[in-house]
């Protein structure tokens, strides 16, 4: 079925027969997840050898910004601030950052704000994000840098970043002696923990796990969550697979994307009607953290938590948490294979394909669409009620939500951005499509 057949039958031009979208712009579902958190709650903790984790980890990848005095995004840093306050007092322990995440200053923003607190009240996790230069000397460099950035006493997690099988370990860390460098390091205490995460397929995952008992994987952070349990898509592994394999070895798994860059946050109407019948006080989004948190080999969860309303639901959803119970999963199975039939764009917001250089807003471009289609926005011919009305809010809310000098049409498919994009995604293949559709709209020949 294509996609115009899908909508059709799925009723997706249904925001011409007024049914409205299922959640709030911030990811948290209209008219749950609310009440105030008692400021004395805090989320559970699991353990890696004797150390105790928060099963909610603060993934840094999305501090929130501001624009400053020369019209430049930068980094809130007060913000980010108060939201690492609030973590903590919470009991979040565990802060997830990059050398390259946010243009390469989300470690140091993440820094200022953690170390005004006391060292043992929280772990950093950071990574060897050596993905141009794979040099000796560009690795040593990335991880002292960190580590100066930290305090110059050691790094509790430490991850090889977005491994996909052997041959890229080889060429990245093995090759130039980097891993063993970094084992000395981890021998010498500066290291606490030295593990990677994982983006590719599962032979891939295979090669990494044979290597286990020679470089000893300390945790291993994958994608997983209840779309990807069955339904990963692209080149991804199916994340039900990867965690029976971590599991057997009894390696501690680190958890990103459960929300798939929030579109688990606001999944399509019919879907969350679901959800919301079984647990009407609960947040569409808690759904996909209990699913994660329910697996007993899971260390911690990362959530890239740009707002405090984000935050503030998370904390509800863990400093009560409530594993799914067993008629759950088969709940959960249901609503991912709904979700796998709407005609989504599976980015998860990462940032890795940005800054584009020709100015496309990629994750800003496929978050409008994908939020379209959830909505029931998406226009689907001229003949379905209220087209001309349903055309102009579309083309009104596009230029609203992506610059115009930013939108799809200045895609030139140089594909750049494929190659640095963990899901995988035809970028330019689909900004060619949405940028067709939106042509059509504006000409008024859909």
């Amino acid at each position: 079925m294509d996609r115009r057949d899908f909508l059709k039958k799925a009723g997706l031009g249904a925001a011409a027969l007024g049914l409205p979208g299922c959640a709030h712009p911030s990811g948290t579902a209209a008219g749950t997840g609310a009440g105030n958190l008692p400021s004395d709650a805090h989320v559970p903790m699991r353990s890696l050898d004797g150390e105790s984790v928060s099963l909610l980890g603060y993934g840094c990848m999305r501090w929130p910004t501001v624009t400053n005095a020369e019209g430049k995004e930068v980094i809130d840093q007060e913000a980010v601030n108060e939201l690492v306050d609030l973590a903590i007092a919470h009991g979040v322990n565990y802060f997830d950052s990059s050398p390259v995440y946010l243009q390469g200053e989300s470690e140091e923003a993440s820094a200022r704000a953690l170390q005004r607190h006391p060292r043992e009240s929280y772990l950093v996790a950071t990574k060897a994000s050596s993905f141009r230069d794979h040099s000796f000397e560009a690795g040593v460099k990335m991880y002292r840098r960190s580590l100066e950035i930290y305090g110059n006493t050691y790094i509790d997690y430490y991850l090889l970043h977005s491994l996909s099988g052997y041959e890229d370990l080889k060429k990245r860390f093995l090759d130039n002696g980097l891993l063993d460098f970094l084992q000395e390091e981890r021998r010498a205490g500066r290291i606490r923990h030295l593990g990677f995460s994982f983006h590719g397929k599962e032979p891939g995952f295979d090669e990494l796990m044979a290597l286990h008992e020679q470089y000893h994987w300390e945790f291993v952070q994958i994608q997983m969550n209840y779309m990807d349990w069955t339904h990963a898509g692209g080149r991804n592994s199916q994340a039900n697979y990867l965690y029976a394999e971590l599991d057997k070895r009894g390696i501690p798994i680190v958890i990103m994307e459960p929300l798939l860059g929030g579109r688990l946050a606001d999944i399509p109407a019919p879907a969350a009607e679901r959800l919301k019948a079984r647990e009407p006080g609960r947040s569409i989004a808690s759904w996909a953290f209990r699913f994660c948190g329910s697996f007993p080999r899971v260390l911690t969860i990362l959530s890239g938590m740009t707002y405090r309303e984000h935050l503030e639901d998370n904390l509800r959803t863990f400093c009560d948490f409530k594993p799914l119970e067993e008629q759950d999963y088969p709940l959960l199975e249901e609503i991912a294979d709904m979700v796998n039939r709407y005609p989504l764009i599976r980015c998860t917001a990462c940032q890795y394909c940005m800054p584009c250089p020709y100015g496309v807003d990629i994750p800003g471009v496929f978050g409008f669409y994908n939020k379209q289609v959830n909505a029931g926005s998406y226009v689907v011919e001229r003949e379905q009620k209220d087209y001309e009305q349903v055309r102009r809010r579309y083309l009104r809310a596009y230029d609203r939500a992506v610059d115009p000098q930013r939108q799809a049409a200045h895609c030139i498919g140089c594909s750049q951005c494929v190659k640095a994009c963990p899901q995988r995604i035809r970028i330019p293949r689909e900004m060619r499509r949405i940028d067709e559709y939106v042509e059509k709209l504006r000409r008024g020949t859909l």
